[in-house]
């Protein structure tokens, strides 16, 4: 009954915004029928998207609640746990009577009861819970906000750790979140281990050695954990924000924005719907894919049962409306950044392939692993064989956990200092500074 609820509110939130829209277009004196019918469309589109990005699980609860049994494992998660591990609360979804409980402290953070009510009011950011009508959880999903979404820290009250409860902040990378960690505490893996080819035991360890802000995508399509030095071969939770214009939208490039937003949905969250790409047929690059199937999923689904491909247009245009987020750095009066500003487009030469305003390559945004320097592990796991030219805005925003694609740099200065000898730019200590001071601008 609760789920039908939850649709029934969903979709009341569409209808709104169709109507807001339609309702200012229908309002505006300029522009033909056309103009108009278009700007209904977009700010719809772009309603139906958020809610996707939110609230849709695809489907994928049969996954990770049937075949993983998530659920068993989280009625014995406490709050605090679920922090320890990255989840957010949203605030806007608390009601004001539990809201005024946490501020007083009344509410045991401790009690995994409160996980339960929690996911009840659908407030975990990027997880929903499924109850039966006895109020037990039955089954658990995700959505896309689990991993690029996060909250910001307006909530603060005596015995909250900061971070765990606010604002949704959509497309930011959630790089407190320890994906690994959370999926191995499943009771079953063995929808896992099957496709991996280990045993129970293995796929856990590898699950946890990903590490906090960190997944695999590709590791069931060619089943490489770890890098040739022992390191995860986990890369990095990208932004999802600042993507309009943007070619490509993951570390090795692989496909648009919608591409990845299928691969995801269908392969990593394992919901009900098509995908089609026939670079994984290859045995020799992808072996798991191809011996899996993961080519071209589900060939044939039922069109009334696709959970999501007529979601992926709307998707797409939320996701391009996420714009980066404006810098707490910026200042009129920050002088060092100004001087870096003219680094950037001048001696450092990071605008020959950051271009302002996109701050990647208009086009093809690909780089063979030379050309910056770097080892070709993580770009041999994809078709290219590339590195993409990783967009910079609100590059303030995820400093946690590293930078590049595996986090290997440990802060930007270590970036810095690595085109520095890369590209033989002759900076010095003081021109690097300021250059930093820029790029935290942006």
């Amino acid at each position: 009954m609760r789920k039908n609820w939850r649709k029934a509110g969903v979709g009341a939130m569409v209808l709104a915004g169709f109507l807001v829209a339609w309702a200012a277009a229908a309002d505006d004196p300029k522009g033909n029928a056309i103009d108009r019918a278009a700007a209904v469309a977009s700010a719809a589109m772009v309603e139906t998207g958020r809610q996707t990005f939110r609230f849709d699980t695809f489907g994928d609860e049969t996954f990770w609640g049937g075949s993983l049994e998530l659920h068993e494992a989280l009625v014995h998660v406490t709050p605090r746990t679920a922090l320890a591990v990255g989840l957010k609360v949203d605030a806007d979804a608390v009601p004001p009577d539990v809201v005024n409980r946490i501020s007083r402290g009344a509410l045991n953070l401790d009690d995994p009861s409160v996980t339960a009510t929690l996911l009840k009011l659908n407030a975990v950011v990027g997880v929903t819970g499924f109850f039966d009508r006895g109020g037990a959880l039955t089954s658990v999903g995700i959505q896309c906000a689990l991993c690029h979404s996060t909250v910001d820290q307006s909530f603060q009250a005596p015995g909250v750790p900061a971070g765990l409860i606010g604002h949704r902040l959509d497309g930011w990378a959630n790089r407190d979140l320890n994906v690994g960690a959370i999926v191995a505490l499943a009771p079953d893996l063995t929808a896992f281990s099957k496709v991996l080819g280990v045993d129970d035991a293995t796929v856990r360890k590898v699950l946890n050695s990903w590490g906090p802000g960190k997944f695999d995508a590709e590791l069931i399509l060619d089943g490489k954990p770890f890098q040739p030095d022992g390191r995860s071969a986990a890369t990095l939770l990208p932004p999802a924000f600042g993507l309009a214009g943007v070619n490509l939208h993951t570390w090795t490039g692989w496909g648009s924005v919608p591409y990845w937003n299928a691969f995801v949905a269908n392969l990593e969250m394992h919901g009900v719907g098509r995908f089609f790409d026939a670079r994984l047929k290859d045995a020799n690059r992808f072996p798991l894919a191809a011996k899996n199937g993961f080519f071209d999923v589900n060939p044939n689904l039922d069109p009334d049962q696709d959970r999501i491909t007529p979601k992926l247009g709307a998707l797409h245009a939320y996701q391009l409306s996420l714009q980066a987020p404006a810098s707490p750095f910026d200042s009129k009066i920050n002088f060092a950044a100004k001087r870096g500003d003219g680094l950037f487009t001048g001696k450092a030469k990071c605008n020959s392939c950051h271009m302002e305003p996109l701050w990647t390559e208009p086009g093809w945004n690909m780089h063979a692993p030379a050309e910056v320097c770097v080892d070709d592990f993580q770009a041999n796991r994809s078709p290219e064989g590339r590195y993409r030219t990783s967009p910079l805005g609100g590059l303030w925003t995820h400093q946690k956990g590293g930078f590049y694609h595996d986090g290997r740099f440990a802060t930007l200065k270590d970036v810095v200092n690595h085109y520095n000898g890369c590209m033989s730019l002759g900076l010095s200590e003081d021109e690097k500074s300021d250059l930093i001071a820029y790029l935290l601008t942006l």
